[in-house]
């Protein structure tokens, strides 16, 4: 059986898009294509990340673990 993938809200930015190169579309998608660039990209915990994007924290990080299934498949 497949390892499950789980991303939280209190991973990081860097740490998720470096471990699932998949999410990075979604981070662009919720984000746009200026987020790679930011300073605090990378080191910033997803939840913060959501925060300063006025995002959904929940429905972010179930997309993000779509996308490292897919991924992993």
């Amino acid at each position: 059986m497949e390892k499950e993938v789980l991303i939280t809200k209190k991973m990081s930015t860097g740490e998720v898009t470096k471990k699932y190169p998949a999410t990075k579309e979604v981070f662009t998608k919720y984000f746009g294509k200026g987020c790679f660039d930011c300073p605090s990209f990378g080191t910033e915990d997803i939840n913060l990340a959501c925060m300063m994007h006025n995002t959904d924290v929940n429905k972010f990080v179930q997309e993000l673990n779509e996308a490292a299934s897919k991924e992993n498949k």
